[in-house]
This record gives structure tokens, sequence and C-alpha cells, in this order.
């Protein structure tokens, strides 16, 4: 008998070792990582530069708390800062973290209390995370919400003008929604998005949490909308597995987390530091960026060309190496079956299958996971529409 709570709907995978974009489980079984962690392992698993740095710094220094200047934390803030609209970076643990500090943010420096995000958003589960989150079965059960939160369809303008008034502090989207089914906002969208924020004043902020560090071809993905956030926040492929979290702000908002407002004691540890120069350093390389956009549009070119005549397949879409499969049914048998043929992937939402591969994927094993998920979904009823 376990001794966890039963969060968690465990799969019958025992993974024992991972290398690049794969994974070996107990009994020897390899897979194609298709998950990465849920968008974590940008650079596949233990990538030796990640883990070289990680080594050293076990070495040297784990945990001195915030307390103390740590020197990693401004050369990671930097890099940030440097590929950002940003100016200010705040380090903590995790996404739900780093929303809840955005929350935090955005309504002390306006002095508003009002958020509007989107239906089928994911933000976190902590409280104010989850308050922001545009899902019924992530509040279910847990009683009242933080208040003041309102939940409009995305891409629907005239749902945007209604919800947004001279009380909003702020505006939180992601610009492609992953746990939400890899649904995309609409260039038209994103620029009365980025208008009616400044026509009210209030600020906007983006969830890079699953989108972020290249994750679909550039360093984030709002610059691919012509967006200009007041506050980004990150997690996941920051530390490639390692935790940690981060918000980055514009100037106008250093003095609103001035010293004792905000703190996390294991935000931004040497540990976390060491860890995160070094993905970041790797990803924001130009050439790695453009082979991320090169490969993105080979494994949507190859889905659309394998999978299109399938009248179970509704769409593919996505940016980067973040792709979506939208069926017309309910897609957790075809996960299982792309499982058992050794291909992990996972659901965005009932009817999506989500693919999400490190960054360092081949096209030959792009297409060994195109090939899987294409005899996959040739065994369904009703499958091909010649």
């Amino acid at each position: 008998m376990s001794a966890l709570f039963p969060t968690y709907a465990r799969w019958n995978v025992k993974p024992e070792k991972g290398i690049g974009s794969k994974i070996i489980d107990v009994d020897g079984n390899e897979y194609l990582d298709f998950i990465s962690g849920i968008a974590v392992c940008n650079l596949g698993h233990c990538h030796p530069k990640v883990t070289d740095a990680l080594e050293k710094q076990i070495h040297t220094l784990w945990h001195v708390s915030n307390l103390f200047e740590i020197e990693g934390q401004e050369r990671v803030a930097q890099l940030l800062v440097d590929h950002s609209v940003g100016d200010y970076v705040f380090f903590c643990n995790s996404g739900a973290e780093a929303n809840e500090a955005a929350i935090k943010l955005a309504r002390k420096s306006t002095g508003k209390h009002h958020i509007v995000s989107l239906q089928n958003s994911f933000h976190g589960r902590t409280t104010g995370s989850m308050a922001a989150t545009g899902q019924d079965k992530i509040h279910n059960g847990f009683g009242p919400l933080l208040t003041e939160f309102t939940y409009i369809e995305m891409n629907n303008q005239s749902a945007l003008e209604e919800a947004v008034t001279n009380n909003t502090a702020a505006i939180m989207v992601e610009v492609i929604q992953g746990e939400g089914g890899i649904r995309l906002m609409s260039d038209d969208y994103a620029k009365a998005l980025q208008a009616i924020c400044e026509r009210y004043n209030c600020l906007l902020i983006i969830d890079e949490v699953q989108t972020g560090i290249g994750r679909t071809g550039t360093a984030f993905a709002y610059e691919q909308f012509g967006l200009s956030p007041d506050i980004i926040t990150l997690a996941k492929g920051l530390g490639n597995g390692f935790p940690v979290g981060a918000l980055i702000g514009k100037e106008t908002l250093k003095d609103s987390f001035s010293p004792g407002s905000h703190g996390s004691t294991f935000g931004g540890n040497p540990l976390a530091m060491a860890v995160a120069e070094t993905v970041l350093s790797e990803i924001f390389k130009p050439e790695l960026l453009d082979s991320v956009q090169n490969k993105g549009e080979f494994l949507t070119k190859e889905l659309k060309n394998k999978l299109g005549s399938f009248e179970i397949v509704e769409e593919i879409r996505g940016k980067g190496l973040m792709v979506g499969v939208a069926c017309q049914i309910e897609v957790a048998p075809i996960i299982e079956a792309c499982r058992e043929k050794g291909l992990l992937v996972l659901p965005a939402g009932p009817k999506v299958v989500r693919i999400l591969p490190p960054l360092i994927v081949t096209k030959s094993e792009i297409n060994k996971a195109v090939e899987i998920l294409t005899d996959v979904l040739a065994s369904i009823k009703p499958s091909v529409s010649v």
C-alpha cells in the first residue's frame, strides 16, 4: 500500500533512466519521450552541460537564503531581461508560485483587484493561481475562490470589451493554452488585448510557464503575437527538470516589490541558478531557436500529411514543438496505444493529443513518432476516408 496521497492517475510505466529524447523503464523498455516532463526537459534528459553545471555546484554551495546576494541570480536575471521586454526578475520554485507572485504584483502596483483571465486556461493549483484558472474541474471541491476574477472566451473581442473596466488590475493569458487544448490566440485578438490594456491602464500578464524557454521557436511565445507584456511568468523549461520558476516585470513595477513585500525561501538558490544559467545559455542560442522552428514546421507538416485523411482528426495546431492533434473522440485510448508502441504523448483536454518533444529531438525521431501515431489512429474505426 502506498503512503502517497492519490492525487495522480499513474501510468503503468516506471522510468529508470533518461537520455536525450528517450526514457528507459525498469524492465528495459525504451520510449520516445514526446512529453518532456510536460514541456520541462527542453534540452532532453541528462543533457551533459546541464548535468555538469549541477554537479559542479553541489560541491560548492547549495543554499544560503535570500538574506545574501547570490551571484547566479544576477546572471540568470540578466539573461532573462536581455531576451524579453522586462527589466527585473523575481525567482521562485514553480509556475504556480510565479503566477501567485504575478497576481500579487498586479494588485499591489495598480491598487486594483479585478483580474480577467480566459476560459480553459491553466495557471496553477495554489489558491490565487487556481482562482485565475478558467476551468471548473480545477475549482471543484475547494470552496469559495479568491474573488474578483472574470473568465472570458479566448479570441472573443466583444467579451473582452465587456469584461475589462477601470477597476481591472490585469488581464492574465496564455498565448497558447496548453492544458486547455493547444488553442492559439488569434493575431487580431492579440492586438485588441494590447490596446485594451493601454486604454484601461491595466497590466498584461502572460503565462509562459509551458510556452516559454524556446518551446515555440522563440525565447518566449508572446514574441510571435506582437505583444509587450508587463509581467511574464516562467517555470518548466527554465530548469530542465530542476525546480525553478521566475517572474519578469517591467521597470514601472519595481517599487511594488520592495523589501519584505514578497519572498521565497528556496527561490533562486545556487543549485537552481547553476542549472537555469546553463539552460538559458544553450536554448537562447539563435541556431537552436531556428532549429526548433524548423523541426516544428517539419513535425506539423508530417502530421498533416499522414493524418489529414483520418475522419477522427479534426485539426492539427500549434507552434514550434508544441503541437496538438484535435480529435472527434476522447484520446485516452490513443495515448495508451501509443505508449504500448513506445511513444509517450499526453492529453490536452479530453480530445486533444499533446505533443511536446525535447527541443533537441531529431527529425528521424519525429518521423518515428508520427509513424507510431499514424498506426494507432489507423486501428481506430472509422479510420480513413479515401
